[in-house]
């Protein structure tokens, strides 16, 4: 993935002037020698100038972790804390930050060296919101040495999202197809969390795309799509032009991303797209995709922006789907039913026409896209990846703008089932407990779009913490059935 940022955290220890100093330093030790011996050493810098005390020592501290290249921040409380140049600290360093503090190690310590950061957190928490100044707080943030580096840890993820987000542009073409509405956003909110965005008319693309007929680097680009594809090459007729596509997108985003270092595509896939391109564009998505740079369907931004959220968080490809139809009874009752602890309703399929990435389906065929060429000629509907997705655990997801311009978002964990789902285009057999009801008072009560975000794999707690350190004003999620949504019939 190089088209996310590396992270690394630089850890600062903190001490108020009187306590002893020594319990900082230690404890900052112990936790960096923990974090080294558990996880990638090459994650963290341990900041050596100083144990911060003063505003001085804030401003050395800022300089040292910043001269070393670090990207995001862990406040660390070995004692109480200097509440002030301690949110000074985070205030003034430009990146994602955390704070956590040291639990006291034993009894022997407590007559004469107890910390006290567990009581140093809640002066840090409220002088935090006087400055108005965002950070990642862990569930329980007071932790011995070990403890402490699991929550770093898990704050990579978690950075990674925060920092690539700020460094984020995102490139659509054209406009929403028609009857498309519900993939149409208000872009304020993306300038809001420092995300670019670049749109552009689909004869832009038309251009571009012609100026790149007879590309010398087409045959290569051919060679490595038909190694991706082996069998399932069904459609080798239309690689080249799809080559000549891919080509012409990769040298959009190098010659547009200016600023910012990291890029997400919005594209437009339909009517006119094919019948002037010639194919359609689902497995070159499919593609880049793969290599960490999103390209959602439908000219969906906030889809893409979803996309890339996800791509930072689990380091990893991800898809977008519609959340497309219920499951056939006859099939529920044969392959999931006392096989699977899932109820009807907590099953669904999630499809689209051929985006997903190869290394997320369980096989794949080139082919053309079956609903498209019932109204197209089907020569000029080719180029979709299909494939039944792969079984495993997945995160369903969406970051989303509501018409007034105000952020909510879901997430839900579960996992695509591995039943054959008899049907076509990029699909799975999904099920998320509590599905139906997730369905009716999250998806449906607060107006989201089709198109879900999928991370392969239970990242829903880093998501969560992602969007609420942005922001978000509602985030749901599929609730227990002993929690009942606001606008849910108690009687039901």
């Amino acid at each position: 993935m190089n088209n996310i940022p590396e992270i690394k955290i630089g850890i600062v220890a903190v001490s108020r002037d009187c306590f002893p100093e020594s319990l900082s330093v230690t404890r900052r030790e112990a936790l960096v020698k923990a974090y080294a011996a558990k996880y990638n050493a090459a994650d963290i810098y341990e900041c050596p100038v100083c144990i911060v005390e003063s505003e001085i020592h804030m401003q050395q501290a800022l300089a040292d972790i910043k001269a070393a290249g670090c990207n995001a921040l862990c406040v660390y409380l070995g004692n109480f804390g200097p509440e002030i140049s301690e949110t000074m600290l985070a205030q003034n360093f430009d990146g994602p930050v955390m704070f956590c503090a040291a639990a006291e190690e034993n009894t022997s310590i407590l007559s004469d060296n107890r910390g006290d950061a567990y009581c140093g957190m809640l002066n840090a928490s409220y002088n935090l919101k006087l400055r108005n100044t965002k950070v990642y707080i862990p569930e329980y943030p007071v932790g011995n040495a070990e403890e402490c580096a699991d929550m770093i840890n898990e704050f990579v993820p978690i950075a990674r999202a925060l920092a690539g987000i700020r460094d984020l542009k995102i490139i659509s073409f054209g406009p929403r197809p028609l009857n498309f509405l519900a993939c149409n956003a208000p872009i304020y909110q993306l300038y809001q969390l420092g995300v670019e965005i670049e749109e552009n008319s689909e004869l832009d693309l038309f251009e571009a795309f012609n100026k790149h007929e007879g590309d010398p680097r087409i045959a290569d680009v051919v060679k490595d799509m038909e190694a991706e594809l082996g069998a399932g090459n069904k459609k080798p007729e239309v690689l080249a032009k799809l080559a000549q596509y891919e080509l012409t997108l990769l040298d959009w985003i190098e010659a547009h991303k200016g600023s910012k270092k990291y890029v997400a595509i919005a594209g437009k896939c339909w009517p006119a797209f094919q019948t002037q391109f010639g194919f359609v564009p689902c497995y070159v998505n499919s593609r880049l995709t793969g290599k960490g740079i999103p390209v959602s369907c439908e000219v969906d931004i906030y889809g893409a922006l979803s996309e890339y959220i996800g791509t930072c968080v689990s380091d990893d490809a991800v898809t977008l789907l519609d959340i497309n139809n219920s499951v056939p009874r006859d099939m529920y009752d044969a392959s999931i039913k006392g096989v699977f602890d899932y109820t009807f309703n907590d099953t669904f399929m999630a499809f689209h026409c051929g985006n997903t990435c190869s290394s997320k389906l369980s096989a794949c065929s080139m082919k053309n896209q079956k609903i498209m060429a019932r109204s197209l000629p089907e020569e000029v509907t080719n180029g979709t990846l299909e494939g039944d997705i792969v079984p495993g655990d997945i995160t369903f997801f969406r970051l989303q703008s509501t018409a007034d311009s105000k952020l909510k978002a879901y997430i839900a964990n579960g996992e695509v089932l591995p039943v054959a789902t008899q049907s076509f285009g990029s699909i799975g057999v999904f099920a998320i407990n509590e599905m139906g009801r997730f369905y009716r008072h999250v998806l449906i009560e607060d107006n989201f779009p089709h198109h879900g975000a999928v991370a392969f794999g239970h990242h829903g707690k880093a998501l969560f913490e992602v969007f609420k350190y942005l922001g978000v004003e509602k985030i749901g999620f599929n609730r227990p059935k002993t929690m009942l949504y606001p606008t849910e019939n108690p009687f039901a």
